[in-house]
């Protein structure tokens, strides 16, 4: 897959949505249609709000076996540190289980669950930040680069991917990396950032068109220096 627009080849995105692979194998002998395939993802999802809900420890189990990787690429990608990661995951799953009875079902479960995280990991970044201007004295934080994976790309192209995202306003960075790297769908987007599906798919737009004016930008004033 290409990434905004460009000559770099990302060969899959990190975390290819399981729904995605079980249509592949819809057919007419017997197989589960996509139908089924979406009935069977939000009963297990109805299921693991269920368990939750009860105070039954094995749904956290089974939420935390299911989206636990998810949840630490996630959070390495929007915080740049793993031990950061680790420690916004584990707060999440502390507030999924202090305010689970405030989940209501307007959105699925791990979408709820998600939501928190996003929170979860900009009240980290915001605290880093505090830290850093009463510590230090810096009014800017330093944007952590995401880890982007690349292997077909040159090395340097992809750094200079990874900077440019961490000059993406906040909003941009969290659709491009839910959508592009994560592979989150636009509705699953929509309900972790409480936005609609369009301002998602706009944000996204946006987001591609910086990308290619930061990354273009260089590539021209070497273009016009060789001249």
């Amino acid at each position: 897959m290409g990434a905004v627009g460009l000559a770099l080849p990302w060969k899959h995105r990190i975390s290819t949505a399981r729904q995605e692979e079980e249509f592949r194998r819809v057919g007419p002998s017997g197989q589960e249609t996509r139908e089924q395939v979406i009935a069977g993802a939000a009963s297990e999802d109805a299921a693991l709000a269920a368990g939750c809900l009860s105070g039954d420890m094995r749904a956290y189990e089974q939420l935390y076996r299911l989206q636990g990787t998810r949840m630490r690429n996630l959070a390495r990608n929007l915080l740049g540190s793993q031990s950061d990661a680790e420690d916004a995951v584990q707060e999440t799953f502390l507030k999924v289980q202090r305010h689970i009875a405030s989940f209501r079902g307007q959105s699925s479960f791990v979408t709820w669950t998600f939501r928190i995280l996003v929170n979860t990991c900009h009240d980290a970044r915001r605290s880093r930040m505090r830290r850093k201007e009463l510590g230090q004295g810096e009014s800017q934080e330093s944007s952590p680069l995401p880890e982007m994976r690349a292997p077909g790309a040159h090395p340097a192209l992809r750094m200079a991917l990874e900077r440019a995202i961490a000059k993406l306003t906040r909003h941009q960075r969290d659709v491009f990396l839910l959508y592009e790297v994560e592979g989150f769908r636009h509705s699953e987007i929509a309900g972790m950032l409480e936005i609609t599906e369009t301002a998602s798919k706009n944000t996204l737009f946006q987001a591609k068109k910086s990308l290619r004016g930061m990354l273009e930008a260089p590539r021209n004033a070497e273009a016009g220096g060789a001249g």
